[in-house]
């Protein structure tokens, strides 16, 4: 890596200093190290005889954006090699109207495929996750499923060829915001197309035809993996043999969209954000590490936060400190800390708001349908140029506002809301299960129990739904 200097940078340094005026306590800070390490007090003199608090969490914060000016590398840009990669040469139109003239999907197999290529299973990604679910001679690393994929286990690969990809928009080798882009040999940032889920499997079932698979035996996926599983089912039926959701949902609710939209807040806040160009200056580290701390919380119960920590302290025998002091707040400072350079912001950003915005519903689906038709046939209109096509927006534009002024709600009552889910899964009639956890917060069983209602409602009669009551 080219060493990141502020003086090579002027652009850079002028949005160092910018921050650093803003943030004039911070510098205060800094500048007062000494006389605190020499027990002088830094408070103005007047104002408190009491000595200014001590705050190690910001001095570790200052210390490690610091060290982000020289480094280091993102550990995201140096994924262990070991997967493979299905290039698309053909333009990819979008749901949200935007396109990408081709794209890359970073995806890794383990077993064999059998001689009518009918065993192949795919398993679908959460949000954060990469292809690597299960070590093999190209990767030794465990993966993150493990113990579930392997000789003689759940996912059996003495008998089911197996297919993990990184998701469109991720940063584990699939096309996405840190990407080069063709066109401009640039790195996308946030000119990068929203995505829906939709499209990220979409993208999965071109792969499959590179493969000559014509169908899965089985989708699977946990979380936004389950949304994709059940994506998969309803969109490409004739393709799926069975499908596995877990901990998903048919349509993401207030409380998950409002957790990740509080995610997203915090890493925007973050100076060095850069409205998403900060791939040539410093990491929004901040951000990212509050935006994991708040995504940390959702991913456990209360009960096994209960067991683990307790309102245990690090430190019992000393004063109560701001920053990190009980176990629970060390725990989420580490897990936090150690995400921040594992996964890009701006994917972050892309594949949180895909989830945000997946619905299974019957309107939904088609008003996506015919999004992406009219890109597509402004592209052959073009001959495959791009020109006039929009890729969308991130944020709201700062004039637009709200429809509804007054806060009463226009949506549908729930029975409409219950039959436009229905008729969107109406083609899912693979022998399906469900599973839930009665501890989890941020996709509750009540969503879990929608998902397996509403196809039950559609017809399906081989629909099994399982509650696991582990507090993990």
């Amino acid at each position: 890596m080219l060493l990141r200097t502020v003086a090579s940078r002027p652009a850079l340094a002028m949005r160092l200093t910018t921050a650093a005026a803003v943030n004039k306590n911070a510098i205060r800070t800094i500048m007062g190290k000494s006389m605190i390490a020499r027990g002088l007090s830094t408070t103005p003199v007047g104002r408190s005889g009491n000595p200014p608090m001590s705050f190690p969490c910001i001095d570790r914060l200052e210390t490690r954006q610091r060290d982000l000016l020289s480094g280091p590398e993102p550990t995201y840009e140096k994924v262990v090699t070991g997967y493979k990669v299905y290039n698309h040469k053909a333009p990819y139109a979008l749901d949200y109207g935007g396109m990408l003239k081709s794209f890359d999907l970073a995806y890794e197999t383990w077993g064999t495929l059998n001689a009518d290529r009918s065993n192949a299973i795919l398993i679908h990604t959460g949000l954060s996750g990469s292809s690597h679910a299960h070590s093999h001679p190209e990767n030794l690393k465990p993966g993150w499923w493990e113990k579930f994929i392997g000789s003689g286990k759940a996912i059996d690969t003495d008998k089911f060829f197996v297919i993990c990809t990184n998701v469109l928009g991720g940063c584990y080798g699939s096309t996405g915001p840190g990407s080069v882009d063709p066109e401009t040999e640039n790195r996308y940032a946030t000119t990068f197309p929203l995505l829906s889920v939709n499209d990220m499997v979409r993208a999965q079932f071109l792969l499959l035809d590179s493969l000559n698979i014509n169908k899965l035996y089985a989708s699977v996926g946990a979380s936004m993996g389950g949304m994709q599983a059940l994506c998969a089912a309803a969109l490409h039926s004739e393709r799926v043999g069975r499908t596995i959701s877990i901990s998903a949902c048919a349509r993401s609710h207030p409380y998950s969209i409002a957790l990740r939209f509080a995610q997203r807040q915090a890493l925007m806040s973050d100076p060095n954000f850069n409205r998403g160009f900060y791939y040539d200056g410093v990491l929004p580290h901040v951000g990212m590490k509050l935006a994991r701390s708040i995504a940390t919380v959702t991913y456990r119960s209360g009960p096994e936060w209960e067991l683990r920590f307790g309102r245990r302290r690090r430190a019992p025998d000393q004063p109560p400190m701001l920053c990190a002091d009980f176990l629970i707040e060390t725990y989420l400072d580490h897990q936090s800390e150690s995400f921040c350079l594992n996964y890009d912001a701006n994917s972050l950003l892309y594949v949180s708001k895909a989830m945000d915005m997946f619905d299974i519903s019957h309107s939904v689906t088609e008003r996506l349908r015919v999004q992406r038709a009219n890109t597509e046939n402004m592209l052959y209109a073009n001959g495959n140029n791009a020109s006039g096509v929009s890729n969308g927006t991130v944020c709201m534009n700062v004039n637009e506002r709200p429809k509804s002024a007054t806060g009463v709600s226009n949506v549908e009552s729930n029975e409409q809301i219950v039959d436009d889910l229905v008729a969107g899964v109406k083609n899912a009639m693979q022998p399906t299960l469900v599973l839930g956890v009665q501890s989890d917060i941020l996709f509750p069983v009540t969503q879990q129990k929608e998902i397996a209602d509403i196809l039950r409602k559609a017809g399906n009669k081989n629909v099994t739904y399982y509650e696991l009551d582990a507090m993990y």
